[in-house]
This record gives C-alpha cells, sequence and structure tokens, in this order.
C-alpha cells in the first residue's frame, strides 16, 4: 500500500503543474478540477449512470460494485461498494478527480482520498431539481455541456408531460414505498424518493418522516397502504417473495385489491435522469384509468 501511495503521490504532483480550474460541488465546497480531465473514478452507480448520459463516459477509469448501467460500465474496473470502497484500488486507477454523494460515501472515505491528493466532488441530489441540477454540473465537469444542457431540456420536456397528464387525476391513492424488504425500510419526506411518488400524484404514506424510516408490520397495519411499490435493493428476494411478505395480511387494502407493483430497484433508488423513467412508470401503476404517457 506504502509504495502504492507514494506511487499516486508523484504523479499527482506532476499533475500539479497542469492547468485545472476551480469548482464547487453540491455542498458548497471548492474542488480543484485538472484539465484536461481524462481520469475519474465514480464511487456511486448513480454518478457513473449520469456520467455516461452526459458524455464523459470516456474519461472514467473506474466504479463501484453495483454500476451496470450503461452496459459500458459494467466493463470498467471496480473500486469496492459505494458503502465499503477499496482506497487502494482507487490510488492505483491514479484518479485526477473521484465523483461521490453525501449519501452513499462515508464522509471518513471522502476525507482519506482528499489526504492522499485526490480531488472529490461530493453531490447530494435530494430532489428531482437537484437530479437536474446534477446533470448540469457533470457536463461543467467534463466540459460536455450542450449535452448536458440537451439532456436537461428533455428530462423537463417528460416532466411537463407528466404534470399535464395527471391534471385529469382526482383522487390520490395513499402509497407505501419500500426500499429494502427485511427489516422494511421506506422514503421520508426529505428524499427524491418522497418527491418522485408527489410528482406521480400519489400521497407518500412516510411523508411525516425524513430521511429513511425503518417501519414495523403493526405499523403498516395501521397505515393501511392503497398501494405499495417494491422496490427492494437487496436480499435476493424473487417477485413472488416480495409479495407474499405483504400476502399475510389481507385486511390492507394494497393486498386486498392486488395493488402490489415490483419495480426495478436500481431505476428508482438511484437519482439519475432515468429517474424519469421511473417516473412515468409509477404514474401508469399508480392511475391505470389515464392514457399511457407519449
Amino acid at each position: 500500500m506504502k509504495s502504492t501511495v507514494l506511487l499516486f503521490l508523484m504523479s499527482f504532483c506532476l499533475s500539479c503543474f497542469a492547468q485545472g480550474r476551480e469548482l464547487t460541488d453540491q455542498l458548497g465546497r471548492k474542488v480543484e478540477v485538472a484539465e484536461p480531465l481524462t481520469r475519474v473514478v465514480s464511487l456511486t452507480p448513480n454518478l457513473t449512470e449520469t456520467s455516461f448520459e452526459v458524455g464523459g463516459g470516456d474519461a472514467l477509469v473506474g466504479v463501484t460494485r453495483f454500476a451496470t448501467f450503461p452496459e459500458a460500465a459494467a466493463r470498467l474496473p471496480r473500486v469496492g461498494s459505494y458503502v465499503a470502497l477499496d482506497i487502494e484500488k482507487i490510488v492505483k486507477l491514479q484518479p485526477q478527480l473521484c465523483l461521490a454523494t453525501r449519501d452513499g460515501n462515508s464522509k471518513a472515505s471522502v476525507e482519506r482520498l482528499e489526504a492522499l491528493g485526490i480531488p472529490v466532488y461530493v453531490f447530494d441530489p435530494q430532489s428531482l431539481e437537484e437530479v437536474i441540477d446534477t446533470v448540469v454540473r457533470l457536463g461543467d465537469i467534463y466540459r460536455t455541456e450542450a449535452q448536458a444542457e440537451a439532456l436537461v431540456s428533455a428530462y423537463r420536456e417528460r416532466l411537463d408531460r407528466v404534470t399535464q397528464q395527471l391534471k385529469g387525476v382526482k383522487e390520490e391513492p395513499r402509497v407505501f414505498f419500500q426500499i429494502d424488504a427485511q427489516p422494511i425500510f421506506s422514503a421520508g419526506s426529505d428524499t427524491f424518493l418522497h418527491q418522485l411518488l408527489i410528482r406521480s400524484g400519489a400521497v407518500n404514506l412516510a411523508a411525516d418522516r425524513t430521511g429513511y424510516p425503518r417501519y414495523s408490520w403493526e405499523e403498516l397495519l395501521v397505515l393501511k397502504p392503497d398501494v405499495v411499490v417494491l422496490a427492494s435493493m437487496g436480499g435476493g428476494y424473487s417477485e413472488q417473495e416480495l409479495k407474499a411478505r405483504w400476502e399475510a395480511w389481507p385486511q390492507i387494502p394494497a393486498v386486498k385489491n392486488q395493488r402490489l407493483y415490483v419495480v426495478d430497484a436500481d431505476l428508482f433508488n438511484r437519482p439519475s435522469p432515468r429517474l424519469i423513467d421511473a417516473l412515468e412508470h409509477l404514474v401508469g401503476l399508480l392511475h391505470p384509468e389515464l392514457p399511457e404517457i407519449q
């Protein structure tokens, strides 16, 4: 490890003479970004996805374990999982910049990388607008502003179409969004998933809490959700297994009326531009009476 760190520090010192610019990340921290930027490590799957979307994929030299979209991301070197980064592997890749998120990566890991001389740009997308801001910022980082602007424009047009589509909705279903199966977690009012639910014409039953609160079956029996959306992140559960846990409680309206929906966790749980796909899919599930969004 010592030799690896020494090698990186030597190369980093040489790169100090290259031209760079100072940017401000979503936490308000100043970050030095090298130019040209050709070696970037993404520390969360959503930033990997968005990097490719804005045209910065060619600069990526390392990603985390569950970065599987797009297909090109799956072929890149792995640097551990976003919650358990392999610092030595990151150092060996000699990145000019690492991309992190406040919720996904530990503060200790960010500080460790910065102590080794590796700049870390931290994102904190907690709303759909901040997901859009992430696109704009990555376009700035990679110098692909035009592609990022086109992506944002298309994103906003689709959001507007969803808004128009929902004007005819008279009743908002009471929805419980399940993030993990055991224990059961949902998304509180200060999360991007809450915004996704609100924008889809739903009532988020976890809106009276913040962050990602845990729920017991006793609490869920009291909540009596009209709809349950299952987007469990792990555990290896099949669709049938996820539904079966709820079907043990037939008195819950969502179970009684067969409104248990299993969705793609990667699509819904990552604050990336694909959230617009998740939103359109969710509107179709919650409001089957509406015509399909074109």
